[in-house]
């Protein structure tokens, strides 16, 4: 390990992965952790996450790396840090469903271990991978870099779980809800804390039209979910969906509009008018030009509602991107 933590990988004199060219042999499959995945994907004989000691290391991490990734997670009932990262990692590798496993050494039971490991601190996280550790680290990380880590030992592959949402969510632009909710259902039913596909039920119960289901998904969200990106974003859609409900005609906002340019609550119900009909670039201008007429009206209304809107499509929305440039702009200026 280096000094700063980490490792630093080797090379793994990885063989040549061989190509299945049969085009009309079933494929076998197997359920772990509730998602069904081909049987050559299925970690070798045992749990995803063990427990493991210095006796059966060879076995059970440096024999089974040459089939599947296996992470090892160094730790003690002691160490706060640990407490922190081995829920995180096993919740990772859960979800990985059998793209990788991890073992677990307790460092006060495997002092051996520890020294031949070259161990200074705790939690440390080495990677084996063909029977050679090629990552690591050393400490708490969050969990998106757990995710990176482990992107990067699998090579960047994709999980039946990522493979689900990915459907469901091709599945929803495609105007399809019944398979789209039903996907985010099903994942749901075996992870009923799972951020993306729970903002997936909410967002397909919207376009659905279904604004009362979609609500009672949200309010039966426990605290801590409703902080999760996923799920901030569709509960943004979900109130301006309630709005859009509450404006008025688009043609006699306008017209309001047309008789007096600075009516601003014409102006700030059109927007969430046009933003009900998808009109969503027409509905953060006309915010824009709200706040730039009168940045302090009704509590800084337009901004508040120009951010709702901006939690609902997304950071990477390129409507965003260009509308916090255009709102920053206003407020320096």
């Amino acid at each position: 390990m280096n000094p700063n933590g980490s490792l630093a990988p080797k090379n793994s004199g990885a063989a040549n992965k061989g190509e299945n060219t049969a085009t009309d042999v079933a494929v076998q499959t197997q359920t772990i952790d509730g998602v069904t995945m081909p049987m050559d994907a299925v970690p070798p004989t045992g749990e995803t996450i063990t427990e493991s000691n210095t006796a059966n290391f060879m076995v059970d991490v440096i024999e089974a790396s040459m089939v599947v990734p296996v992470i090892v997670d160094f730790w003690a009932p002691w160490c706060g840090p640990c407490k922190t990262l081995g829920p995180s990692l096993e919740k990772l590798v859960r979800e990985a469903a059998g793209l990788v496993r991890m073992v677990k050494i307790n460092v006060d039971e495997n002092p051996e271990l520890s020294t031949q490991m070259r161990i200074q601190s705790i939690p440390a996280v080495f990677a084996f991978k063909d029977g050679q550790p090629v990552d690591g680290f050393a400490g708490a990380l969050p969990e998106s870099q757990l995710k990176a880590f482990i992107k990067k030992l699998t090579d960047g592959a994709q999980s039946p779980l990522d493979v689900a949402l990915e459907q469901a969510e091709a599945a929803l632009e495609a105007g399809d809800t019944a398979s789209a909710g039903a996907i985010f259902a099903q994942i749901v039913a075996e992870n009923p804390e799972n951020p993306p596909a729970l903002a997936g039920l909410i967002r397909t119960a919207l376009s659905g039209g279904n604004v009362a289901a979609a609500k009672e998904i949200i309010d039966g969200l426990v605290p801590g979910l409703r902080t999760k990106p996923e799920i901030v974003a569709a509960a943004a859609q979900l109130e301006l969906a309630q709005q859009s409900e509450e404006t008025g005609d688009v043609q006699d906002l306008r017209d309001k509009l047309e008789h007096n340019e600075n009516d601003h609550p014409a102006r700030f119900d059109l927007a969430i008018a046009l933003y009900g009909l998808k009109q969503n670039e027409a509905a953060i201008n006309e915010l824009l030009e709200l706040f730039r007429r009168d940045r302090k009206w009704d509590d800084e209304a337009a901004r508040k509602q120009l951010i709702k809107i901006f939690d609902a499509l997304g950071a990477a929305d390129p409507l965003v991107v260009e509308g916090r440039r255009k709102l920053s702009t206003l407020l320096f200026s």
